[in-house]
């Protein structure tokens, strides 16, 4: 039992571990999924940055181009202006040259040494002036820088019409090294985003021109959404703290990544849910195992505890199971058993033609319900009588797979059944001493009738003979009836040999009137002596198997309790009647009195053995009959007597089967 409970234990840690693994492995999976979609989010992240900052740099690098371009071209017509004779025609030539050709360039103006405009395309309006209002124009700055170093220079950001962003560039016009003027170039911030950022850049990402306080000077975009990263890289020229900020929105397009994460997570779900039922499964088959080991512990239990033996066959007859007790009983074990087809090693090997048509009548399905008797040997020589009883054996699809007998060692049971008939026979023989004993005084007042009768006859002869006249035909009556006496008291002697000698029973056609009518020869003496008449109609019976002396003592039997129950009857009811019936299967025997009747408290101990209503009686005399009468396969009973004019008296009634004789 500790070992079993040892093995559950541990069967019951080996699950836990085998139910905590689902989880790891649910656990590892979530992990591992989280952390593929977050390298792969990080990774898009980076590519897209990368993306990022490369189109930004190809873009600052497209307006830092473009933007010293036009600063060379500026720098040639001041130089131009410088060395050639007709500046102002140079001046609107090169200048609507370059405002032809560069959209985002608002104004060009050529301004001499005290910022006074001497020409301007495409108007001589001076820009800054608008800037008035607001303090000094921020212009003037860059012009005395340009001035003073001689060279290019870019103004700060500054707003003008409609909040519009500018910026100025500024170059020197020099003659012989001396500043004669300046020529400048007004930008649109926004106009030199629309000119100079391609439409595919800006459908991608959104463009502003901002300084270090963040304020926006431009800005160009093609879509509108959410921003998903930003870069920003300094816008010089012109500088003064202007930088380019571009920011990328969410690719809207990423229905394949959100697929294929709907998908992992679905996957993970399913291998979640599946681990989940693997989970119930395994704690079903745990509980189910454990169930089993207890039921497969209790049946070994059972079997080990029965004392009858099991045998199971499949339907071509060989031995698939046998329990403990079958291998105690025939000394086999189970593997020299299981397995094995006829003969089988516990036939007796004279009987195997019998056992062998058993074995077959069980096969074919006609097996006796109320079981067969047949002898066994054990492994050792030893021969058993057992008693089988055979039934189907079911499997759990409800289909008939063979045969089940639990047999049963009745070896004891037949050595005791041997012994009581052996006491039975004693006990009958006994009883046959005391019956003589009881019948010797009415005996040898039987044979006294005929002896006195052959004596008397005998005198009679005798004296005849004696007379001259004397004929012989006188005195042949008188020897015959001597004859007769003697013979009658030659049967009364035989028949009081046969009743006390011990013999087997010996079944015989047998003619049950004249068995009934020596018993009341036997009896008649006895029957006068008591005033008893006997009453007897017999009708033509058949003859019947049976042991006629057997018959003769239940008769006897019958017939003397009946009249010893009449010891009180008076004198002119004292009658004992027999009747026999003949029926389509048996003869019917009964023998009534007019006696005192069977208490109600005895009638069930009436048949008993030993036991007896008589103070000097052994009891054993109706037991004797109906084992008597049931070895004649009949029935032996009693009923009152109904038509008893005491009211009390008692019917014997025993069956005989009408079989050929």
């Amino acid at each position: 039992m500790t070992q079993v409970r040892q093995s559950n234990s541990g069967s019951a840690r080996h699950l836990r571990w085998l139910l905590a693994l689902p989880k790891l492995g649910i656990v590892l999976l979530l992990a591992a999924l989280l952390a593929l979609l977050w390298l792969l989010h990080r990774n898009e992240l980076e590519e897209e940055r990368a993306a990022l900052i490369k189109d930004v740099l190809w873009l600052e690098q497209s307006l830092r181009f473009h933007l010293s371009g036009n600063e060379e071209q500026l720098q040639q017509l001041a130089t131009d202006m410088s060395t050639q004779p007709d500046r102002k025609k140079i001046f609107r030539l090169r200048a609507a040259h370059l405002l032809k050709n560069n959209p985002e360039v608002s104004q060009i103006l050529w301004l001499n040494r005290d910022r006074e405009v001497i020409d301007a395309l495409p108007t001589t309006t001076p820009p800054d002036r608008e800037m008035d209002p607001f303090g000094p124009p921020v212009t003037a700055k860059a012009f005395e820088l340009a001035s003073r170093i001689g060279k290019r220079v870019y103004s700060e950001p500054f707003f003008l019409d409609a909040n519009r962003a500018f910026i100025e560039v500024l170059i020197p016009i020099q003659i012989e090294s001396e500043p004669a003027g300046m020529l400048v170039a007004l930008y649109s911030l926004d106009a030199v985003l629309s000119s100079q950022v391609p439409w595919w850049f800006t459908e991608k990402y959104k463009v502003v021109i901002v300084d270090d306080n963040d304020i926006q000077y431009a800005r160009k975009s093609n879509i509108e959404g959410n921003t998903s990263q930003t870069y920003e890289i300094p816008f010089d020229p012109p500088g003064y703290g202007l930088k380019l900020q571009i920011t990328s929105y969410q690719n809207t397009d990423n229905s394949l990544q959100r697929l294929l994460t709907i998908a992992i997570i679905a996957l993970g779900a399913g291998v979640f849910w599946s681990l989940w039922i693997v989970r119930d499964l395994m704690k079903k088959r745990s509980r189910a195992e454990e169930a089993l080991r207890a039921e497969h512990a209790f049946r070994t239990a059972m079997e080990d505890s029965l004392t009858v033996g099991m045998r199971a066959r499949d339907l071509n007859g060989t031995v698939i199971y046998v329990n403990p007790a079958f291998c105690k009983m025939t000394g086999f074990s189970s593997d020299e058993l299981v397995g094995k087809t006829p003969p089988m090693p516990y036939w007796v090997p004279e009987q195997i033609d019998e056992a062998y048509a058993i074995h077959q009548s069980v096969l074919a399905g006609q097996a006796p319900p109320e079981g067969f008797e047949i002898t066994f040997q054990r492994k050792g020589g030893e021969r058993f009588h057992t008693l089988i009883y055979e039934a189907k054996l079911i499997d759990g699809n409800g289909r008939h797979t063979g045969w089940m007998a639990s047999i049963l060692d009745i070896t004891e049971r037949k050595h005791a059944e041997e012994l009581a008939r052996q006491q039975q026979e004693q006990l009958q023989f006994t009883s046959r001493l005391v019956t003589m004993g009881e019948m010797a005084s009415t005996l040898a007042h039987e044979l006294n009738q005929p002896l006195a009768a052959i004596a008397s006859y005998n005198s009679g002869c005798l004296n005849l003979l004696e007379k001259p006249e004397c004929q012989p035909r006188e005195i042949k009556p008188a020897l015959e009836k001597i004859g007769i006496q003697a013979q009658r008291a030659g049967k009364i002697i035989r028949r009081v040999h046969d009743f006390v000698r011990k013999s087997e029973p010996k079944r015989a056609p047998c003619a049950l009137g004249e068995v009934i009518d020596d018993c009341l020869g036997f009896i008649e003496a006895d029957a006068r002596k008591r005033h008893i008449r006997i009453e007897c109609e017999l009708p033509p019976l058949p003859p019947i198997p049976a042991d006629r002396l057997m018959l003769e003592q239940v008769l006897l039997n019958l017939i003397r309790n009946g009249m010893e129950a009449m010891a009180e009857t008076p004198a002119p009811h004292r009658i004992l009647r027999i009747d026999t019936e003949v029926s389509a299967s048996e003869l019917r025997i009964s023998v009534s009195d007019h006696g005192s009747g069977i208490a109600p408290e005895i009638r069930d101990k009436l048949f008993t053995a030993f036991f007896s209503t008589k103070p000097d009686g052994m009891g054993i005399g109706l037991s004797i009959c109906r084992s008597i009468i049931e070895f004649h396969r009949g029935r032996l009973w009693a009923d009152d007597n109904p038509r008893s004019p005491t009211g009390s008296g008692t019917i014997f009634t025993f069956t005989l089967p009408l079989e050929a004789a």
